[in-house]
C-alpha cells in the first residue's frame, strides 16, 4: 500500500512535470536597459568593397555590425551564435556578403567565455551557419584566402584552462565543410596568430603560443620548443620554425603582421624575458629577423592584449595595440602613443585603399575614424558592457546598479525615471567606487552608495559627488604575493548589506569583516574561512611576464549572504571552494563544503532561503580548473548535508557552469539560476530545470536580484536586462496548466506618468501586464474586460474584427455609452501562456476617423480593479490595484485630487465628443445642400455655425470651439493635479458657448 501510494506521488509529481515543461515563456519578455556604452571588444575588422560598413566581436556581447560608419551598430549574431565570445572576424576580399567568425577571444582573463567553433555567412551577416570546430577553444585568428573564398585558415589557442589536442592550425578549403589539422605542437601549446603571404596564399605564417589560466595564476608561454613562428611555403602541408635572430629561451604570445606593398616584410611582436622582448622584422620572408624595439609598451601586458598591424600602403608605419595604443613611422624603431577612446587596446583594421578610414578597439568598444586617429566615433552606441553583478534602489521607479568593466559603477534607471524623460536617451550616473564592485545602494537612503574597488570600500554620497574611502588595512595590495598579504581581498571583493540594518555592511577578505558605521570602523568576525593551501598563495604571471591584479588572488571569499529571517545566520563562499556557516552573528563558525564537491571551485553565489532558516543554495563553477559541470547545490539542515540539483539529466546542459541561483521571495521552492550561457528556472526546488532564456540573448549572467515583482539580471557582456512582473510564475497554477483556461492574477501596477517611444533603453510605458493561459490555439472569443470597484466596464479587448462587430452596442453608436471596446492584434490566442500590456486609457473623445475613436483617453485613477477574461462561453475573473505614484505625494497632489481630475476631465470628453459629432453633422448637412443647390439661407446658417466650431485651414489658424475643448482636454489630461479653478471655470464657458451654438444649429 505505502508502494502503490509513493508510486502514484511520483507519478502525479511526473505528469505536473511534464505538464508545466511542455509549456514555454515566450510570454515573459526580457527588455534592455543598458547601458549604451561599449564593452570590451577584441576584434574589429572592415571591407574596402563598402567603406561605412564595419565589424565587431565583443568578448561577451556577440557579433555587431555598422553600415554607417560607427554612427549605429546592431547585433547580427543573435539567435545564430552558441557563444558571443569572438575571437575573429574575417570578410572575404572579393565579396563583402561572405564573412567568417572564429569564436572564443584570445584575451584570456579569468573571466573569459569559451569559444564555439566557426560560423559563417554568406549574405553579410544576416544568418549564419555552423561550421565546425567546436572543440577548438579560443581562435586567435581566421584568414581566408584572397583568391578562394572557401579555402580559410584558422589559430587555435585551445580550451584556456585545460589541455586539449583540439588546438593547432586548421584548413579548410571546402568553406568549412571539412577541416584539416595542417600543424599541431602539442595539446598544451596552441597558435595566437597566423598571416597568408600577399600574392601567394599558400605561404603561411602562424605564431606558437602555450598558455593556460587557473584560477591562482597566468602561464603565459614557455620553454622555446613550445613557442614560436612557423611557415609553410606548400599551403600547410610542411612546416619550419624560423629561428634566426629570435629568441633562444623562453617565448611567450606573438602577433604578426606582413606587408601588404613588400611581402618581404613580416614583423612580429614577441613576449620574452627582459631585453629580448618587443618587435622583431624580417626582409626575407622569415629566413632571418633583427630585433627593433625592446619598447615595454608593446608586451606590457601580453596574455591580454597583443596586436600588430600595418598600414597598408606603407610597411614604416606600424600599430601596436596593447596598453596604449602605439605608432612607429619609422620601421618600429620609435613609438608615439596615440589618443584612443578608451585604453586596454585589442585590435586595428585599416582601409586597404584609404588608410586614414580605420576601426579600433578596446575595452570600451569600438570607435571608427576618417583621419588618421585624430577624431573617432563614440562608443556610447553599443550596449556591450560587462557586468559584475546588480542591486537596485528604493526609487520609483527603481534604479540598477552594478560596476562595468574597466569602467565605472553605474546607476541607471529601470524604466524612464520622470514623464519628460526624452525617449531614446540612455541615463547614467557615475556611483563612486570603480570598475570592480560590487556596488550597493544604503537602504532606506539611495544617496549612500557602498563600493568596492579593487579590494577597497568607499562609501559615495550622490547629493555631493564625493567618494570616501573607508578600505580595510588602509593599504594598497596590488603587485603583492598573496601569501605576504594581511587581508587577501579578491580584485571583485564581495560586500553585503544586512536586511536588518542599513548601516552594518559586510566585506570577504579571507576573513569576514564588518562595520556597524559605514565602514568607519571595522571588526573581523572569522577565522580564516577558505582552504588556503600554500602553493596557490604565488606571484601570479609565468614565466616570463609577472601579472598582479587581484584578480588571481586565490583563497578569498568571493560571496557572502545574511538571512533574511533570522539575523546573525551569516553564510559564505569561498574561491578556492569553502561553504561556510555562522549561526550566533561570527561567534562561532563551521565548515560545511558539500563532501561530494570536487575541490577548489569558485562559490560564485551563496543564497539563503526566505522561508526555513535552516535552509540555503550555492552556484559554485570549476571552469577555471578545466570543469565546466555546473554545481547547484541545496541543504535543508544549515548545510550538514548537500543535494546536487544540477544533475546531468534535470534540464541544465553539462557545459553550461554555475554563476548564481536566486530563491523567489513569494513562491518556495520557485528558484532561478544564472549560467555561462543563459538563465533557467526550476518550480520544484531545483528537481528540474527549464530553460527561460526568451528573447535573452546568449551571455553569461553574472548576477540575478527579484524587486518589486520583477526580474533583474546583470550580463557580462550585454549590460542589464529586466522581465517585468514575473508574479505569474509564483501563481501555483503555473504548474498545473492543462485543459482549461487560467487567468493569472495581475500585479499590483504603479499608476507612472511614462514618456512613449524610443528603442533604447527598452523604457516600457506604465501598463498593467495580464497574463493568461489557453489550452489550444483561439480564432476568435477571447476578450478581455476591465472593470471598476462599481463593477463597471472601464475597457473591453478583444481579439478579433467579428467579435468588435458584433458587440451588443457598435462602436458607431457609442457616443452616449461608458463601454469602451477596442481591436487590439496584441491581444493574443495561441495555445500556451499569453501576456496583453493594458495601457490603463479609458474611454477618450468621439471622432469621425475610426482609428482615433474613441481612443487616447485618460488613465483610469488609482483604486481596486478586476480583470475578466472571456474564453468562449467561459469567464475568469482576477483582481489587481492599482496604485497612486509615490512620487506625487511630495508635490502634494492626492488621491481625492485626481479623483476629481477625472470627474471634470470626462465631463470635457463628452464635451468634446458632442463638439466632434456636432462639427460632422453640419458638414454632412452641408454637403447635401451643396450637392441640391436649394436653400442658400440655410446653407449660410450652417456654414456660421461650421466656423465657430472648425478651425480654418492654412497656418496658424485661430482655434475655435473643438479646438478649444481639445485645448482643455490636453492640459485637464496630461498630469495628475488639483484641477485649477481657470480650468474649472474655462469648462463652464465652454459648455454654455456650446449648448448655445447647438440650439442655434438645430440639428
Amino acid at each position: 500500500m505505502q508502494t502503490n501510494f509513493r508510486f502514484s506521488l511520483f507519478f502525479f509529481s511526473f505528469i505536473l512535470t511534464t505538464i508545466t515543461f511542455a509549456q514555454d515563456f515566450d510570454a515573459f519578455q526580457y527588455r534592455t536597459i543598458g547601458p549604451a556604452r561599449g564593452g570590451r571588444v577584441t576584434t574589429v575588422t572592415g571591407t574596402a568593397l563598402e567603406p561605412g560598413t564595419f565589424y565587431l566581436g565583443a568578448s561577451g556581447g556577440g557579433v555587431w555590425k555598422t553600415e554607417d560608419y560607427g554612427t549605429s551598430w546592431f547585433n547580427v549574431s543573435d539567435g545564430f551564435f552558441e557563444t558571443p565570445s569572438i575571437g575573429a572576424i574575417e570578410i572575404a576580399e572579393n565579396d563583402a556578403n561572405i564573412v567568417y567568425v572564429g569564436t572564443g577571444s584570445d584575451g584570456i582573463r579569468s573571466n573569459i567565455i569559451a569559444g564555439k567553433g566557426m560560423y559563417k555567412s554568406i549574405d553579410a551577416g544576416k544568418t549564419w551557419e555552423h561550421i565546425g570546430l567546436e572543440n577548438v577553444g579560443q581562435i586567435g585568428a581566421v584568414e581566408i584566402d584572397p583568391t578562394n573564398s572557401n579555402i580559410v585558415w584558422v589559430a587555435a589557442i585551445g580550451n584556456a584552462f585545460k589541455s586539449n589536442p583540439e588546438r593547432g592550425i586548421f584548413k579548410t578549403s571546402d568553406g568549412g565543410k571539412t577541416w584539416e589539422k595542417v600543424l599541431f605542437v602539442s595539446d598544451e601549446v596552441g597558435f595566437a596568430d597566423l598571416e597568408l603571404l600577399p600574392g601567394n596564399p599558400n605561404v603561411v605564417y602562424a605564431a606558437a603560443w602555450k598558455a593556460r589560466r587557473t584560477p591562482w595564476t597566468i602561464d603565459s608561454g614557455g620553454e622555446n620548443k613550445d613557442g614560436g613562428i612557423y611557415k609553410s611555403v606548400n599551403g600547410g602541408k610542411d612546416w619550419v620554425k624560423l629561428e634566426e635572430g629570435l629568441p633562444k629561451g623562453l617565448i611567450g604570445k606573438i602577433d604578426l603582421a606582413v606587408s601588404r606593398v613588400d611581402s618581404r616584410i613580416l614583423y612580429a611582436v614577441i613576449e620574452a624575458p627582459d631585453k629580448e622582448r618587443g618587435l622583431y622584422k624580417s626582409i626575407d620572408q622569415g629566413k632571418s629577423f633583427t630585433h627593433v624595439s625592446d619598447n615595454e609598451d608593446l608586451v606590457n601586458r601580453p596574455f591580454y592584449y597583443t596586436n600588430l598591424e600595418l598600414d597598408p600602403t606603407n610597411p614604416d608605419i606600424i600599430y601596436s595595440n596593447a596598453n596604449p595604443l602605439i605608432k612607429s613611422t619609422d620601421g618600429g624603431k620609435t613609438w608615439k602613443e596615440m589618443s584612443v577612446p578608451h585604453g586596454d587596446n585589442h585590435d586595428i583594421w585599416l582601409n586597404p585603399n584609404n588608410p586614414d578610414l580605420l576601426i579600433q578597439c578596446n575595452d570600451g568598444g569600438a570607435n571608427v575614424s576618417h583621419n588618421g586617429g585624430k577624431t573617432w566615433s563614440t562608443q556610447f552606441n553599443q550596449p556591450t558592457a560587462e557586468i559584475y553583478q546588480v542591486a537596485v534602489d528604493e526609487q520609483y521607479p527603481y534604479w540598477v546598479y552594478g560596476a562595468q568593466q574597466d569602467n565605472t559603477t553605474i546607476a541607471i534607471p529601470s524604466k524612464a525615471p520622470s514623464a519628460t524623460t526624452t525617449p531614446g536617451t540612455p541615463i547614467m550616473l557615475n556611483v563612486g567606487g570603480c570598475e570592480t564592485g560590487p556596488v550597493i545602494p544604503m537602504p532606506g537612503n539611495h544617496y549612500m552608495v557602498y563600493n568596492n574597488c579593487k579590494g577597497r570600500f568607499s562609501v559615495y554620497s550622490k547629493k555631493t559627488g564625493i567618494d570616501r574611502e573607508y578600505s580595510i588595512g588602509a593599504s594598497n595590495i596590488y603587485g603583492h604575493n598573496p601569501k605576504d598579504l594581511k587581508y587577501r581581498f579578491q580584485r571583485v571583493a564581495p560586500i553585503h548589506v544586512s536586511p536588518f540594518d542599513a548601516e552594518v555592511v559586510y566585506m570577504g577578505s579571507q576573513f569576514l569583516h564588518k562595520t556597524s558605521n559605514g565602514g568607519k570602523n571595522w571588526e573581523i568576525i572569522s577565522p580564516d574561512l577558505t582552504a588556503n593551501e600554500p602553493d596557490k598563495q604565488v606571484i601570479s604571471g609565468n614565466p616570463i611576464t609577472r601579472d598582479i591584479t587581484g584578480e588571481e588572488y586565490y583563497s578569498t571569499l568571493y560571496s557572502i549572504r545574511e538571512s533574511k529571517i533570522v539575523k546573525g545566520t551569516i553564510w559564505t563562499g569561498s574561491n578556492d571552494g569553502v561553504i561556510s556557516v555562522t549561526k550566533d552573528g561570527g561567534k562561532t563558525w563551521k565548515n560545511v563544503t558539500p563532501k561530494k564537491l570536487p575541490k577548489g571551485g569558485r562559490v560564485e553565489s551563496v543564497e539563503p532561503s526566505q522561508f526555513n532558516p535552516a535552509k540555503a543554495y550555492i552556484a559554485v563553477e570549476r571552469h577555471l580548473l578545466g570543469d565546466n559541470n555546473p554545481y547547484f547545490y541545496k541543504t535543508e539542515n544549515y548545510g550538514e548535508s548537500w543535494e546536487l540539483i544540477s544533475t546531468d539529466s534535470n534540464g541544465i546542459p553539462s557545459d553550461y557552469f554555475a554563476i548564481v541561483l536566486r530563491e523567489d521571495s513569494v513562491r518556495e521552492g520557485l528558484l532561478y539560476a544564472g549560467t555561462e550561457y543563459g538563465m533557467f528556472v526550476s518550480f520544484d526546488d531545483g528537481k528540474s530545470w527549464k530553460k527561460f532564456q526568451q528573447n535573452l540573448p546568449v551571455v553569461p549572467i553574472t548576477d540575478i536580484i527579484l524587486f518589486r515583482g520583477d526580474l533583474i539580471l546583470s550580463t557580462m557582456g550585454r549590460g542589464f536586462w529586466i522581465v517585468d512582473n514575473i508574479t505569474s510564475l509564483e501563481d501555483q497554477n503555473m504548474t498545473s496548466l492543462g485543459d482549461a483556461a487560467v487567468l493569472f492574477k495581475p500585479a499590483n501596477t504603479i499608476r507612472y506618468d511614462s514618456p512613449r517611444g524610443g528603442d533604447f533603453p527598452d523604457y516600457p510605458s506604465t501598463s498593467v501586464l495580464i497574463d493568461y493561459y489557453l489550452p489550444s490555439d483561439m480564432k476568435s472569443g477571447v476578450q478581455l474586460d476591465i472593470l471598476d470597484v462599481q463593477n463597471k466596464v472601464v475597457a473591453s479587448i478583444v481579439s478579433d474584427s467579428t467579435k468588435l462587430k458584433s458587440t451588443k452596442e457598435e462602436v458607431e453608436d457609442m457616443g452616449l455609452s461608458m463601454t469602451f471596446v477596442y481591436l487590439d492584434k496584441k491581444l493574443e490566442t495561441k495555445k500556451g501562456i499569453n501576456r496583453f500590456a493594458w495601457d490603463l486609457r479609458q474611454k477618450g473623445p468621439w471622432d469621425k476617423n475610426k482609428n482615433r475613436k474613441f481612443k487616447g483617453g485618460p488613465v483610469v485613477p488609482p483604486g481596486m480593479y478586476k480583470v475578466k477574461l472571456t474564453v468562449g462561453d467561459s469567464t475568469l475573473e482576477q483582481p489587481f490595484e492599482i496604485l497612486i505614484d509615490p512620487k506625487l505625494q511630495d508635490d502634494g497632489v492626492t488621491l481625492d485630487n485626481i479623483l476629481e481630475q477625472q470627474q471634470l476631465v470626462f465631463k470635457v470628453i463628452d464635451l468634446l465628443s458632442d463638439a466632434k459629432m456636432l462639427q460632422d453633422n453640419l458638414e454632412k448637412k452641408i454637403k447635401e445642400l451643396e450637392k441640391s443647390k436649394i436653400g442658400d439661407a440655410k446653407l449660410d446658417h450652417y456654414k456660421s455655425i461650421l466656423k465657430q466650431l472648425k478651425n480654418e485651414e492654412g497656418a496658424y489658424p485661430q482655434p475655435m470651439m473643438v479646438g478649444q475643448i481639445s485645448y482643455l482636454y490636453y492640459i485637464l489630461s496630461g498630469t495628475d493635479k488639483e484641477p485649477g479653478q481657470e480650468e474649472k471655470d474655462r469648462y463652464s464657458e465652454l459648455l454654455g458657448q456650446f449648448t448655445e451654438l447647438k440650439q442655434k444649429a438645430g440639428i
